[in-house]
């Protein structure tokens, strides 16, 4: 690939200033940034302010992107485009996540607590030859990227599904204890049908006390517009949850409710059991998704005894997400789409094994929900379709959206 003019100047500007090693990062740089380039020309059909028939889109500013490389950091810009995404294949995806597991490792490493399978890492990236004031300098930069994460504001949007849910890691404590940690996640639905990593936590347990701290943060962070919470059963959330956000409805997690019904029946009997439940959910309108809840109760019931109870108590939370229209329905009604969340948390933190501080966990943790959040906002599919996200907003074109104060 020929460089371009504007290329080579920068180039011969780096030769002249004659700094080293400067010299070279520059260099990379700028041969990084002429492929990135003429790749986003290829994608929109057309170079910078060029006029052709095959242009399907058009450049919309860029965003920083900085790149470790053997020359060192080097600073790029990647073009953003008015519709559709761009992400140059010189680039791998992830690298922050992959940067963040290896800071916690090294600093695992570093300062004695690392597992087997943190030596084996250690090993394959080169032997222990990290001093710890490097890993410092990679680990605040990283903290620096990921708090600036967390703390950003939320009152960009309404967000009218929230999903919440907690997930456990092995963190070593001061005093060289191992112990279990709540990692709680929350997760938005905007109001046009995107979808955005709202907050993260890590906490001792999941008491009303932690779970209400959590939520004041994201209410005093600008979080709005709940209509719908959708998590498990756990009494500090739900406690939480009704303080917090008040008039708001509780979606509890049906998947969750399954599973603690089952508990209930004979293992023999769990298959009819659950296609028997299973019918509730394929009725087409609330009512006779009530009714049929009713008798599907009386029937397992009258075999055992301690459903009935259980599905008496949950029936208005398990069955709150038909209030809304029935395109949400099936995104709405389970923790599953935070559930595959937690997943990709956990299959990241095993090779970690035990995470040498707090610190530490919201580091790794923080890079993969920022960019799972990066994935979600160049998305070009919604989660939600626009069309049945106005089905909750009637009025936006005309009005501003009126107060919140249920779940209907």
């Amino acid at each position: 690939m020929a460089l371009s003019q504007s290329a080579l100047s920068e180039l011969l500007d780096a030769f002249r200033a004659g700094d080293g090693v400067d010299l070279i990062r520059e260099s990379v740089r700028v041969v990084l940034q002429e492929l990135i380039e003429a790749e986003a020309s290829e994608v929109i059909g057309a170079g910078r302010y060029e006029r052709t028939d095959t242009r399907i889109t058009d450049r919309n500013g860029s965003r920083p992107r900085l790149l470790t490389t053997k020359a060192g950091d080097v600073a790029l810009s990647i073009p953003k485009l008015r519709t559709g995404s761009f992400f140059p294949s010189v680039l791998e995806p992830r690298r922050r996540i992959d940067q963040a597991l290896y800071a916690v490792v090294m600093e695992a490493y570093v300062h004695g607590v690392s597992t087997r399978a943190v030596d084996d890492l250690v090993v394959a990236m080169g032997g222990s030859g990290i001093s710890k004031s490097e890993v410092s300098r990679i680990c605040q930069g990283l903290d620096e990227t990921v708090g600036a994460f967390r703390t950003r504001r939320l009152d960009h949007t309404e967000f009218p599904y929230v999903f919440l849910d907690a997930t456990y890691l092995h963190v070593r404590t001061e005093a060289a204890q191992v112990t279990s940690k709540a990692v709680v996640v929350a997760t938005g639905v905007t109001a046009d049908g995107r979808r955005e990593i709202l907050g993260l936590d890590v906490g001792d347990s999941e008491d009303e006390v932690f779970w209400r701290a959590f939520l004041t943060g994201l209410k005093k962070r600008g979080l709005a517009g709940v209509r719908l919470a959708v998590s498990d059963q756990h009494a500090g959330l739900v406690a939480a949850l009704r303080r917090s956000f008040q008039g708001a409805s509780h979606q509890r997690c049906r998947v969750h409710f399954v599973r603690n019904l089952l508990a209930h029946v004979p293992r023999a009997q769990v298959d009819m059991v659950a296609a028997v439940f299973r019918t509730i959910f394929a009725q087409p309108d609330p009512e006779s998704m009530a009714t049929t809840w009713d008798q599907v109760r009386d029937q397992l019931a009258a075999r055992f005894p301690k459903v009935g109870p259980l599905m008496d108590d949950a029936k208005a939370e398990v069955l709150a997400f038909n209030a809304f229209p029935r395109a949400h329905w099936r995104k709405i009604w389970s923790t599953n789409p935070l559930e595959r969340l937690n997943k990709e948390i956990k299959r990241r933190a095993r090779v970690v094994g035990i995470f040498p501080n707090e610190a530490s966990v919201i580091r790794l943790v923080g890079a993969v929900l920022a960019d799972t959040h990066d994935e979600w906002q160049t998305d070009e599919r919604r989660y939600l379709s626009e069309a049945s996200m106005a089905i909750l907003y009637p009025d936006r074109d005309t009005e501003p959206i009126a107060a919140i104060d249920s779940g209907e």
